[in-house]
């Protein structure tokens, strides 16, 4: 049996995060660690390690893009997710270090392994 990918979810909203939890957990990941903010984010990843990071665009504190500016070199791979359109950030995705874009009404696991491997 595979091993499980380890994920660090990161959104602001709590209902968003226990339903990309069963959606991930369904597809054979396994969610080490969740944050409602970019701080929260950056504190997690000082103290797991997980395989990917699922970063939503827009939190309260910072963006994700300001998130993933701040990540060390060796950072695990980061997937932006968002309610809006990957059209709606004009290209910041694309010079951002992120792995990809999923709309948060697309995502699945399988979208995530097509970013990461």
């Amino acid at each position: 049996m595979e091993t499980p990918t380890t994920v660090l979810l990161v959104d602001d909203h709590p209902s968003f995060r226990a339903c990309a939890r069963a959606i991930l957990e369904a597809d054979g990941f396994e969610v080490i660690g969740e944050a409602e903010d970019g701080r929260a984010a950056l504190e997690a990843l000082g103290t797991l390690d997980p395989d990917v990071v699922l970063l939503d665009v827009q939190l309260p504190d910072m963006d994700g893009f300001a998130v993933l500016a701040q990540l060390e070199k060796g950072a695990p791979p980061v997937v932006l997710i968002s309610s809006r359109d990957a059209s709606d950030y004009d290209g910041m995705i694309r010079g951002s270090g992120a792995r990809g874009f999923i709309s948060k009404a697309e995502l699945s696991g399988s979208a995530i392994r097509s970013l990461i491997w």
